[in-house]
């Protein structure tokens, strides 16, 4: 297993910024995810997105699916080219892992039973 790649300068306080700007977006949505706003206030962004992309149900991200902002999670931009250099394989690869299992459970649910009329 390969540790962090070499990031850009400043790259780890951009990401930072990003993960507290979460908060924000996510409140534009109708949910305000307070605990991780602490969560990186206490710890940093890289930190905590190092956490927490390997405790499940702790990022929001079937609310954002449900919202169609998959974009706006904290695993897609962990897998963005200018913070890949912030995180390992292993990171990255759960990141992954994380955004496409989401979104495969999400379109498969959606078909509901209609009740059909007696005949």
């Amino acid at each position: 297993m390969r540790g962090p790649r070499n990031a850009a300068p400043g790259a780890e306080g951009r990401f930072h910024k990003e993960m507290m700007s979460l908060y924000d977006r996510f409140a534009e949505l109708g949910f305000r995810p307070v605990l991780l706003r602490r969560f990186v206030l206490l710890n940093g962004g890289v930190a905590a997105a190092k956490d927490l992309v390997f405790k499940p149900g702790t990022t929001g991200l079937e609310r954002l699916l449900d919202a169609g902002k998959a974009e706006l999670s904290m695993e897609a931009m962990m897998l963005r080219p200018e913070y890949q250099g912030l995180f390992s394989d292993l990171e990255l690869k759960e990141a992954t892992q994380r955004l496409a299992s989401a979104s495969r459970s999400r379109s498969r649910g959606r078909l509901q039973a209609q009740p059909t009329e007696p005949k």
